[in-house]
């Protein structure tokens, strides 16, 4: 079994920030890449940003410059501190993660969402 569990999502005003985590825990053997999506009201699932166990990154057009995903290996965990928020950021934000658990099995998994609401 593989839980992650994502905290820090809220209501922001327009040009605020909010730093969104995720934790990975259970049987796990190593993860490859984490990252974020998210899933705006009508709209498709998007990758918003991704990092590989190297550090190597990958960010959405949109939100290059003003959010930058950080992972923590020794704690599975990986950040997506959010800069500069715009109402178009609002969304249900899903942690992922592309991992191999200790059975040897390759698998996504994802969060349960928090929700992203920027507003004034």
């Amino acid at each position: 079994q593989v839980q992650l569990v994502e905290s820090g999502g809220g209501l922001v005003q327009p040009g605020g920030s909010l730093r969104l985590s995720c934790a990975a825990s259970g049987s796990i053997f190593s993860i490859y890449a984490m990252g974020w999506y998210r899933q705006a009201p009508g709209k498709q699932r998007e990758l918003v940003a991704a990092i590989t166990s190297g550090g190597n990154t990958n960010y959405l057009h949109s939100v290059k410059g003003r959010f930058t995903i950080s992972r923590d290996n020794a704690k599975n965990t990986v950040y997506l501190q959010m800069n500069s928020l715009k109402p178009e950021d609002t969304a249900v934000y899903y942690c992922n993660a592309d991992l191999i658990t200790s059975t040897n099995m390759r698998h996504d998994y994802w969060g349960q969402g928090t929700q992203v609401t920027v507003s004034s």
